[in-house]
């Protein structure tokens, strides 16, 4: 028999780093807040690589950055990479960025165990109505509008609650985004399966590197090596549709297979043991995982992390994007509930700078993935778009999930910045082998621009980057970050 139905400002469906920001954030504006979420913390959770922007941005907006900082994460610098012509690996650093000085220059690799947790444990300190072990089974709508969702409580017993807003926080399994009209668009670029596991063991990159990811392509698409703790390492073979069959019969020897073939990363674990007990025992599978929603807000429901949009992981962008369509959100519904912006002009906002921040790394990744120049690698050239005289990339306008339509109207102009992407980070492989690998992060500081000038204003307070309208009609952040107001409040 269920209780009474109670009613909230928003329900957040989902704990992890979209949940925990979004939830956080609107009960810092004195918000009812309940967030639910199906599994009891800590859980495991992929997605282990950070950026500078969640670091020093959104942590900073949360509360929580000196708290990370205790944690003992490792540091991670930039990222070196075992790709393209180039024979040798080369590294960026985000320290050559201005756009990421000093203090800002740095973010971390994480057990998401441990950092989901720490997010989660904010929310609840900020107020959040925080229930573990709460499933979500479905949505309440009224008159066209989602109003509420129906859950399991942790005793069994079915329950109602209801809310002005509903975000579906839930990751890529969410049985909850079509309830917004939402449909998955999945990306024919990025069709890769990855296989992935955790050693002990494992060699380090020479100092100061050696807290970077070290991403090698090889013939079957590409390893991340993600360096967790001294003696903790996350390994994941991203591979085609064509080797992903070597999966299905037997992960174990698969893997084997896999870091036979790629001598980096078999010289890193040469001496290395896979971890068989505990939660970082079994080799995991993940597929299609590149995808973007038609939508990403309805009247009454949003959804944000992995519940709107996923992209290929080769930046580790999955927790950037995730905590920033949180704070983004968050900035919608804080100004619907104080009746400053009409509900329509603040979460086109919120879509249309969560579009543009998908769409940055995506167009990027499309260049980053041409730039491979091996014919002998089917992987490579399987994911050719184009092999005109003109140039190496095709247009790419039928973009998953309205990205091409929001960010550029006009074909022709998808296709002429695709192919400068593409010649430019050729040209900067060449050149960052030459010259010690310096160049790289100006364009790793382009693709993290409005992360970046998230940084900027979290840390200093100003209306630098991110502060400013994003269209002519745009909304800009408040001067807390947590909420948006018309350029002319402003003034």
């Amino acid at each position: 028999m269920s209780v009474p139905q109670q009613r909230y400002d928003l329900i957040v469906v989902g704990g992890g780093p979209a949940g925990a920001t979004v939830s956080a954030l609107v009960s810092k504006r004195g918000h009812r807040v309940l967030l639910l979420e199906k599994a009891t913390f800590p859980r495991y959770q992929i997605g282990e690589s950070l950026l500078p922007a969640t670091v020093h941005g959104v942590a900073h907006l949360l509360g929580v950055r000196e708290e990370i900082e205790k944690a003992g994460f490792t540091v991670k610098r930039g990222g070196t990479f075992r790709w393209g012509s180039s024979p040798q690996p080369w590294t960026f650093e985000f320290a050559v960025s201005q756009r990421m000085p000093g203090p800002t220059s740095f973010a971390y690799q994480v057990e998401r165990m441990r950092f989901d947790q720490i997010l989660l444990d904010n929310a609840r300190r900020l107020g959040v109505d925080v229930r573990e072990n709460s499933p979500v089974t479905g949505v309440i709508t009224d008159g066209g509008r989602v109003s509420g969702v129906r859950y399991t409580d942790r005793d069994g017993r079915e329950q109602q609650v209801s809310a002005r807003y509903v975000v579906d926080a839930s990751g890529n399994t969410s049985r909850l985004y079509g309830s917004s009209g939402a449909r998955r668009e999945y990306s024919p670029f990025f069709r890769n399966l990855a296989l992935f596991g955790y050693f002990e063991g494992g060699a380090r990159l020479p100092a100061p590197n050696s807290g970077n990811i070290f991403s090698v392509a090889f013939e079957h698409g590409w390893f991340w090596y993600i360096p967790l703790r001294p003696e903790l390492t996350s390994v994941g073979a991203v591979v085609s549709p064509e080797s992903a069959a070597l999966v299905q019969g037997d992960p174990e020897q698969a893997m084997r297979r896999f870091i036979d073939a790629c001598p980096p990363i078999q010289r890193m674990l040469a001496n290395a043991t896979r971890v068989t007990e505990g939660p970082y025992a079994p080799l995991r599978v993940r597929k299609d995982w590149s995808y973007c929603g038609t939508r990403f807000w309805s009247p009454g429901m949003v959804l944000v992390g992995d519940a709107a949009c996923f992209v290929d992981p080769v930046f580790s962008s999955g927790v950037h994007l995730a905590t920033f369509g949180g704070l983004l959100a968050a900035r919608s519904i804080n100004a619907c509930l104080a009746d400053d912006v009409d509900e329509a002009t603040a979460f086109d906002e919120f879509e249309t700078r969560y579009r543009r921040e998908y769409g940055r790394f995506y167009e990027f990744l499309i260049g980053f993935y041409d730039m491979h120049q091996s014919e002998t690698s089917y992987f490579w050239q399987a994911r050719k778009i184009s092999n005109t005289a003109e140039n190496d990339i095709e247009a790419f306008v039928n973009l998953v999930g309205g990205v091409a339509s929001d960010e550029f109207a006009d074909p022709a102009l998808t296709r002429k910045r695709f192919t400068e992407t593409s010649r430019e980070m050729t040209a900067l492989v060449d050149t960052a082998s030459a010259q010690h690998d310096a160049t790289m992060g100006a364009v790793a500081g382009r693709l993290l621009e409005q992360g970046a000038a998230l940084q900027a204003r979290a840390l200093t307070g100003s209306g630098a980057g991110e502060g400013r309208p994003v269209t002519p009609a745009g909304l800009m952040p408040s001067a807390d970050g947590l909420s948006w107001i018309r350029p002319e409040r402003s003034a």
